[in-house]
């Protein structure tokens, strides 16, 4: 026999307002740079490289947000980009975009018990290479979708004139940047398919921003 205790109705009622308002808020959608790091992201092996590879597939500009899933040897399996929309900064916004950019390139591995691809981002954007809320909302964004798609959450990335940055790493550099030309592509000797741009993500955004 098993003794407990019911929540009262007060408690009951407490609990329910409290996650309600958590649902609506999009500052509860966000990761801080601490809560990133502890939470056990695969390091890259070498960042520069993919930073650079990706960067040369997508020419990225400001508000160009690359998801890219890379294989256990660090290969690129998929990638594709798409084109942030103005609107406040939501986790759950952003990750229903990556979702379905990653649902366009690549199958789910939910049918794995542990996750063998691992899903990376890499977010062009206006400002110095410091921390913000935006980040903190493509992070949760990155994290949940990954969670979804069956993927291991890997490295964030972030592109600004001043170079790169891997957050929650302190590794960086200042090519490729926000500004500089694309290098040659050498992430992988693996073939990758073409970059993939737009579609459902998109629309998405689109509609996010509208109301």
């Amino acid at each position: 026999m098993t003794f407990g205790f019911a929540p009262s109705s007060a408690a009951s009622t407490s609990t329910s307002a409290d996650l309600s308002a958590a649902s609506t808020n999009p500052v509860a959608r966000l990761l801080e740079p601490a809560e990133w790091a502890a939470a056990g992201i695969p390091l890259l092996r070498n960042p520069r490289e993919v930073v650079s590879g990706l960067h040369a597939r997508h020419h990225p500009r400001p508000a160009t947000a690359i998801v890219a899933v890379l294989d256990a040897d660090e290969r690129l399996r998929a990638s594709a980009s798409f084109t942030r929309r103005p609107a406040p900064a939501d986790g759950w916004m952003f990750r229903n975009a990556l979702l379905a950019q990653l649902r366009r390139v690549i199958p789910h591995d939910l049918r794995r018990r542990t996750p063998v691809r691992t899903a990376v981002l890499l977010y062009c954007r206006e400002g110095d290479a410091r921390w913000t809320e935006e980040d903190g909302a493509w992070m949760w964004g990155l994290r949940d979708a990954c969670t979804l798609h069956g993927l291991r959450c890997g490295a964030y990335i972030t592109l600004t004139r001043d170079g790169w940055q891997v957050l929650g790493e302190g590794r960086g550099g200042r090519r490729p940047s926000a500004d500089s030309a694309p290098e040659p592509f050498a992430t992988s000797e693996a073939p990758a398919p073409p970059p993939r741009t737009g579609g459902a993500a998109s629309e998405v955004l689109r509609r996010a921003a509208a109301r």
